[in-house]
């Protein structure tokens, strides 16, 4: 059965002290900037490309980074966090893999706070892939969603399916697991996971979450 292990902590802090194999991925959606507000949007911007390198220096060169992420538009400002995280990957010497689009709602229909759609942006160091792996590049609907911030279901259910086909892949990290979609998703496909978060709450639902949960949460 594939183990899983959530921590209490600092997610950054736990990969500097835990150097990832070539066995392990990373697989994280970063906090956005409404969740620091002390801080100024240009501050929150170098944070988050900061913390994207850093997550992709913490791994091994044949491992793999994915991120998903949705762009937000305060004050009329579109922040494109997918070109926030392409920076942070760059600044680290990472090539992107591929990069998916996940629909949040049906084509045509207008949103407001947050676009239509999410990234999914996979990186390597060193590990490249054929195009036999290729998979669709739009996905459409977000499956299950555990809260507000959580990772899609079918965002996870896209990169977890991708690193079980590398086969050499055993072990899913997330950083900023929140409630815990990643790692629930990554055991499901046979991987081991390993989430840290700094939320006692969000770990103890994290521990909890079983791929089944998510099954009966899709169910109209």
């Amino acid at each position: 059965m594939p183990e899983r292990e959530v921590i209490v902590g600092d997610g950054l802090a736990w990969l500097r002290e835990h150097p990832l194999g070539p066995g392990h991925a990373l697989v994280a959606s970063l906090p956005d900037s409404s969740e620091f507000p002390g801080m100024s949007l240009q501050d929150w911007s170098s944070w988050f490309s900061s913390t994207v390198a850093e997550c992709c220096r913490a791994l091994d060169p044949q491992g793999v980074a994915i991120f998903y992420q949705t762009d937000t538009k305060p004050d009329g400002l579109w922040i494109d966090k997918g070109h926030l995280v392409h920076r942070g990957a760059d600044e680290a010497g990472h090539a992107c893999l591929w990069h998916k689009i996940v629909c949040r709602v049906a084509p045509g229909l207008r949103t407001f706070g947050r676009p239509a759609y999410g990234h999914l942006q996979c990186f390597s160091a060193a590990r490249r892939i054929p195009n036999s792996m290729a998979s669709p590049d739009v996905i459409e609907g977000l499956g299950v969603m555990t809260w507000s911030r959580a990772m899609p279901s079918s965002a996870a259910e896209a990169a977890c399916s991708f690193l079980h086909r590398l086969e050499t892949i055993t072990t899913v990290v997330d950083p900023f697991c929140g409630r815990g979609t990643i790692l629930a998703v990554a055991n499901h496909h046979g991987l081991d996971a390993i989430g840290i978060d700094i939320s006692k709450k969000r770990v103890k639902k994290a521990r909890a979450l079983r791929y089944a949960q998510l099954l009966e949460l899709a169910e109209p």
